[in-house]
């Protein structure tokens, strides 16, 4: 199929930054074939008419796990520990295959519907993520959680799990894979080792929390004498690419090795805030040159899938943080949400609307009280827009949200199914 949104508002790199002006956009099957000007011999199949609309690439959301939107609102204003440890893992226990299917659904969906195109997840199932992103259309990264102690049996059970996954799907253009170890608490150095040995192996990356929360930082300096951020540097976790969720507790010489290694962040503000766990020192890593990316974390504790209010926290809450106002402008904001996310997930043709890139892009309702007047629509995307503007969807050259409804799903009959997971495993 061949698209052209005419006339429309978009949002472009330049030099290293964005501007934003009127131009034409043109899509050919699964790429971006033209801007400004159409790709020799195109003929639209269908065109867009861009009055008063806005087209950005998709978001890409960093750190996730989808399938926790069945734990929206079921665990909140309690502490990072008590979430976890008694509110979270039990309810996951009950859990079948049929519900972390509709859980990651209903999370695709609620992403789709505000802008996100392509997320990095990290789930508990084995097959059933692949196959209900595949279903969606959506465009992702995804790593099964591994824990384990050593060459336990049961540690080496999840590696062969996720090797199973990733083998499976390995010829899906939509899903690719790293491996999950889900934190040094989870894992102890030895598994650590193992699983960054099968990294290498499969040529795939990892995907880890870090320096969540202060518990983790202490316990950490009590048992090794060293930072978490050190201790995965021991190991050699580093020597694979790595990108680390949350990050909350960094030092100086953290965020040095962190640079030096090419570690990627995945920065989770209103997670980290809801659960009271800190904020995570953005100006400094980006100062560093460390690649910082943004995420929404499970609905479990974000309660919600949406890039845009990660957007908004992540610039206003280092402002204040660091008393400057530009500590984190809404260029660098957007950067992080879009092209740092892409080069965090190894998605190499996603993350700027250019051409030769793919086709994952939205396009918002801009003749809306909040955009007007239209002085800085950059700024506004990031200050302004809540993400319900957005009326159209495409990943991968396929309208998957059209006039802000799903074009491949049954909106209704995942959000009964959703609903009938919580009401069963709250019995």
């Amino acid at each position: 199929m061949n698209y052209h949104f005419k006339d429309i508002l978009a949002v472009l790199p330049k030099d290293d930054g964005y501007e934003v002006r009127e131009t034409n956009v043109y899509v050919t099957d699964d790429l971006i074939s033209g801007i400004d000007n159409p790709p020799e011999n195109f003929k639209a199949d269908r065109v867009f008419d861009g009055k008063n609309k806005l087209l950005s690439v998709g978001l890409v959301n960093a750190h996730n796990h989808a399938y926790m939107s069945v734990f929206r609102n079921s665990a909140d204003d309690v502490l990072f520990e008590e979430w976890l440890f008694k509110k979270i893992l039990p309810k996951e226990d009950l859990l079948t295959s049929e519900d972390l299917y509709w859980g990651t659904q209903l999370s695709c969906l609620e992403m789709l519907k505000s802008g996100t195109t392509s997320f990095l997840d990290m789930h508990i199932s084995k097959n059933i993520v692949p196959k209900a992103v595949i279903d969606v259309g959506m465009r992702a990264v995804i790593s099964k959680g591994i824990v384990g102690e050593g060459t336990a049996q049961y540690g080496l059970d999840r590696i062969a799990a996720a090797k199973e996954e990733m083998n499976n799907y390995k010829n899906n253009e939509l899903v690719s894979f790293m491996f999950g170890p889900h934190a040094i608490y989870t894992c102890d150095g030895e598994f650590l080792k193992i699983v960054t040995e099968e990294a290498k192996k499969m040529g795939v990356g990892l995907h880890i929390h870090l320096d969540e929360s202060p518990v983790e930082h202490r316990e950490a300096l009590e048992k090794y004498g060293m930072t978490p951020t050190e201790y995965l540097d021991s190991l050699g976790v580093f020597d694979v690419k790595t990108i680390c969720a949350h990050c909350v507790q960094l030092t100086d010489t953290d965020i040095d090795i962190l640079a030096r290694k090419g570690v990627s962040v995945g920065a989770n503000p209103v997670s980290n805030l809801k659960l009271a766990n800190g904020v995570a020192p953005i100006r400094k890593m980006l100062e560093k040159g460390v690649n910082v990316a943004l995420g929404t974390d499970g609905p479990g504790s974000n309660n919600g899938q949406n890039m845009f209010r990660e957007m908004n926290f992540h610039s206003l809450l280092h402002k204040g943080l660091n008393h400057d106002a530009v500590a984190v402008s809404a260029a660098e904001t957007y950067k992080c949400a879009t092209i740092n996310g892409a080069k965090a997930l190894s998605l190499d043709k996603c993350g700027e609307l250019k051409v030769g890139n793919k086709a994952d892009l939205f396009v918002m309702d801009i003749n809306q009280p909040q955009f007007y007047p239209r002085n800085n629509m950059l700024g506004a995307l990031c200050y302004s827009a809540r993400g319900t503007e957005i009326e159209t969807v495409m990943v991968d050259g396929k309208i998957l949200i059209e006039n802000g409804k799903s074009t491949t799903l049954d909106e209704e009959k995942i959000y009964y199914e959703a609903s009938k997971v919580i009401e069963r495993i709250s019995q």
